[in-house]
């Protein structure tokens, strides 16, 4: 039987206490304890620095050794977690299209030798040459954007990189298995624009276009400034000047178009000019029909068949000031779309923009929710954990406008129409969490067991694994 008040909780918090229900119904084992455990990580005071301090919260009914189990022994159904996340409101921009974000973030894991599929990851530094490549388990993110300048992204899927894998090919997965669960939960039908996925200069952009040209997309991502590309052929004549195709083999490409090398570029077929209150002057210009120049290495090295030829088109982006920079170098964009118009031109680098809202999403969750904090052993319990604190970044979003702002005195009022900022929310949750749903059952009480007798060693020490081959 409901009573009054939860039916008027359900009315208020609807989508978050759905998701509650749902999300505890994709724990089948220890699901208590790992329930829990996401509150924990949700109400605890500040940023969570230890796993274990996690159970001194009120919210976590169970002991510290409940908690390690329910990493170590625990389920979590991510098949039909992923279809929750998926299933609530998806942010949209300002023309009411889906913008997907993709990026790969890593948990650094450089002194546990005992911790297999471990690969070198790519860790910028502040500084010229200061990149360092360092063991750990890299992430793939898949994020729905929001328009305007936010640190808010929805956060739709996460999947971990084994040592070997192609970036791009596991990105083309996971964003065809992200469209696949948008139709299913109603959030894109036959005759939306297709869905704007924006990255940036560490994926191969034209391959990852090809690898989703039976899906309803746009790829748009940074390319780096030494690319060649081409113009398409011109059209054939004799050589006496004549109409018609002269005897030989006909042309692919057509003149060069260097990045590096302005002598290269001709006028530009669409420039634009926008004036912003962060960088001044923005100034785009586009070509159009430019494919680039393929080899077979990399991730062509084994494909069937002569090489695609890929259209596209290129937008360079230059602008007044920089916040940083004494003197701005242009930025140059490649879209999968082989035409422009100078509205499109402006919303596309716009959106690539708001690519970086994903960056603040990864500081969230390692300095704020302690994604990286653990320190587990096996990667199945390091899956386990990127998928709680995915889901309580979640409820966070659910929960950002019945949220009351618990600002500190020397803490400036927000000045922008948005909502709060995730670590606000997050600061105002455990206040929500009394009037949410909650499907845990009670702890049971009992005894810790006995452990190792005393005086006595580990005669199996666990197994040394190489970086990089598992």
């Amino acid at each position: 039987m409901v009573s009054v008040h939860d039916a008027g909780v359900g009315a208020a918090f609807g989508e978050l206490a759905g998701f509650r229900t749902e999300l505890y119904r994709c724990l089948p084992r220890r699901g208590d304890v790992l329930f829990e455990l996401c509150d924990a990580v949700l109400c605890a005071e500040g940023p969570v620095t230890t796993l274990v301090g996690l159970s001194l919260t009120a919210e976590h009914r169970r002991g510290h050794g409940a908690l390690y189990d329910g990493l170590a022994s625990g389920r979590v159904d991510v098949t039909r977690l992923r279809q929750a996340v998926t299933s609530v409101s998806v942010p949209r921009d300002h023309a009411g299209r889906i913008v997907l974000a993709v990026d790969v973030s890593a948990w650094l894991r450089p002194d546990a030798p005992t911790s297999p599929d471990r690969s070198y990851c790519h860790v910028s530094a502040r500084g010229k040459g200061q990149a360092q490549m360092i063991p750990g388990w890299p992430y793939s993110f898949v994020a729905a954007l929001e328009p305007g300048r936010t640190s808010w992204t929805g956060l739709l899927d996460a999947q971990r990189l084994r040592p070997g894998d192609d970036t791009t090919a596991v990105t083309a997965g996971q964003v065809r298995d992200v469209l696949e669960r948008l139709k299913r939960a109603g959030h894109w039908r036959a005759g939306d624009p297709p869905v704007l996925v924006v990255c940036d200069a560490g994926y191969d952009l034209p391959r990852l276009a090809h690898l989703l040209t039976d899906q309803q997309v746009e790829v748009l991502g940074r390319l780096r400034s030494d690319r060649t590309f081409r113009f398409p052929p011109p059209p054939p004549r004799r050589r006496d000047g004549g109409p018609g195709r002269d005897v030989g083999r006909p042309r692919k490409h057509g003149p060069t178009f260097k990045l590096p090398d302005p002598a290269t570029h001709p006028e530009p077929e669409t420039t634009t000019v926008t004036v912003t209150d962060r960088y001044g002057l923005a100034r785009a210009d586009g070509w159009t029909r430019l494919s680039p120049l393929l080899a077979r290495r990399d991730g062509w090295k084994h494909h069937t068949g002569p090489l695609p030829t890929i259209p596209g088109s290129i937008i360079r982006l230059t602008v007044e000031r920089l916040p940083g920079t004494r003197t701005p170098k242009p930025v140059w964009l490649w879209h999968s779309h082989p035409s422009l118009d100078p509205t499109s031109m402006n919303r596309l680098w716009q959106a690539f923009l708001r690519r970086f809202d994903l960056e603040h999403t990864f500081r969230f969750l390692k300095h704020t929710l302690g994604w990286t904090r653990p320190r587990t052993r096996s990667p199945e319990q390091a899956d386990r954990w990127t998928w709680l604190i995915l889901a309580a970044h979640t409820q966070l979003r659910l929960a950002r406008h019945h949220t009351h702002d618990l600002r500190r005195p020397w803490e400036k009022p927000p000045t922008h129409p948005h909502p709060l900022t995730p670590n606000r929310v997050r600061r105002g949750f455990p206040y929500l969490h009394r009037k949410t749903t909650h499907p845990t059952r009670a702890p049971k009480p009992t005894r810790p067991g006995p452990g190792r007798p005393p005086g006595t060693r580990n005669h199996h020490p666990a197994t040394h694994h190489p970086i990089g081959t598992g």
